[in-house]
């Protein structure tokens, strides 16, 4: 059954959903939503303040607030703007690899390259100072710990009041960036508003994409074959990056009984299961990235397999930030397969230090060896 009753890490039970067709078309269903009418008593997935448990308010107001965001993100990460901003990519790409093979071997990748890339990237574009990196990423780290509720609201606190101080500099000192974009879009009444999207963006939009590009590494370290065929025809990059999104490894590794948390706004009828209102479901977009009915071999590393892979999403919150995590990991792997003809983790992938206390997860350090061209 593609439907079945789990406990969460928080110690409170779900639904868990795991088919391909059946979480492509909840995640689409307007019947499942953030909010719940009693936020107190609902059930958590974790602890963590991100994902952890239900948005306060209605759902009416939940859906305002989600329109809102859209509205005034959407035309910032379209396609088309996204694509613009692939020269300045390549450029901090290039440059954050001199850096690392300056220095000796074996060398931390994560630390060197996968970190301060997307920090880079999504620093200039909300216009978040690059050099307070070593600040957020404490408080990034914090919120989204699984087990310690107080060590994650601690960090969103922090997180949300640097913000805030960000977001009075600008209406003072404007730039050329998102946050100031929003800020002049809005009423004065929605600065408390656009402080907490930019938390959530500065999170989002570094910490995902980290954990793919160390993935990405891992995958073709361990895929020689997939290498070489890369460095012969580059043009292979847009399918191996959603073959990475898609691909589930150990840097990547979550719990079995674990999926993107949603609660029934009203009582649902899922697979012949009746979900009753305000019960949470775990949309497990993990496992049905991993359907066999969908993706025969899920295990194997096939880059020109047919890919709908859900690890956005899909339908109304489908991740605005797709298009950029896009961009940095093709720009990274071009790079990768110009400048060496060997490269990838320097220990058996067993070795390596999983992330297990953190909401995305991943390594803690990626040690790499490389044979430049």
């Amino acid at each position: 059954m593609a439907i079945e009753r789990v406990p969460t890490p928080a110690g409170d039970e779900a639904w868990l959903v795991t088919g391909y067709d059946l979480v492509k078309a909840l995640l689409a269903d307007r019947g499942l939503g953030r909010s719940h009418p009693d936020p107190d008593t609902a059930a958590r997935f974790t602890d963590s303040v991100v994902l952890g448990g239900p948005s306060r308010g209605t759902a009416e107001e939940d859906d305002e607030r989600h329109t809102w965001m859209r509205r005034m993100l959407s035309p910032q990460f379209s396609a088309k703007n996204v694509e613009a901003m692939r020269p300045r990519v390549r450029h901090l790409v290039a440059t954050l690899l001199d850096d690392l093979v300056a220095g000796p071997q074996p060398a931390d990748f994560h630390e060197a390259v996968a970190f301060p890339l997307p920090v880079l990237v999504i620093c200039e574009l909300l216009g978040v100072p690059y050099e307070d990196r070593d600040r957020f990423r404490v408080w990034s780290e914090a919120m989204s710990t699984l087990g310690d509720r107080e060590r994650s609201l601690d960090g969103f606190a922090k997180l949300w009041a640097y913000m805030g101080e960000l977001v009075a500099r600008k209406k003072d000192e404007p730039g050329d960036d998102v946050l100031t974009r929003m800020i002049e879009a809005s009423p004065a009444s929605r600065e408390e508003e656009i402080a907490q999207l930019g938390a959530g963006l500065l999170f989002a939009g570094h910490e995902t994409t980290v954990s793919a590009i160390d993935r990405g590494v891992v995958l073709l370290g361990e895929n020689p074959a997939r290498w070489d065929a890369l460095r012969r025809d580059p043009e292979g990059i847009p399918d191996i990056v959603e073959e990475i999104l898609r691909h589930r490894s150990l840097v990547s590794r979550k719990a079995e009984k674990s999926g993107v948390p949603r609660y029934a706004l009203t009582d649902l009828d899922v697979d012949g299961v009746r979900v009753p209102a305000g019960d949470l479901v775990l949309l497990g977009v993990d496992q049905a990235n991993r359907d066999e009915e969908r993706f025969p071999d899920p295990a194997a590393f096939l880059p020109r397999r047919p890919n709908p892979h859900l690890s956005f999403g899909h339908g109304h919150r489908f991740c605005l930030g797709a298009p950029l995590a896009r961009v940095e990991l093709a720009e990274l792997l071009r790079a990768l397969v110009t400048r060496f003809t060997a490269f990838g983790p320097a220990v058996d992938v067993v070795q390596l230090r999983l992330r297990t206390e953190q909401l995305v997860g991943g390594v803690a350090e990626l040690p790499v060896r490389w044979t430049a061209v």
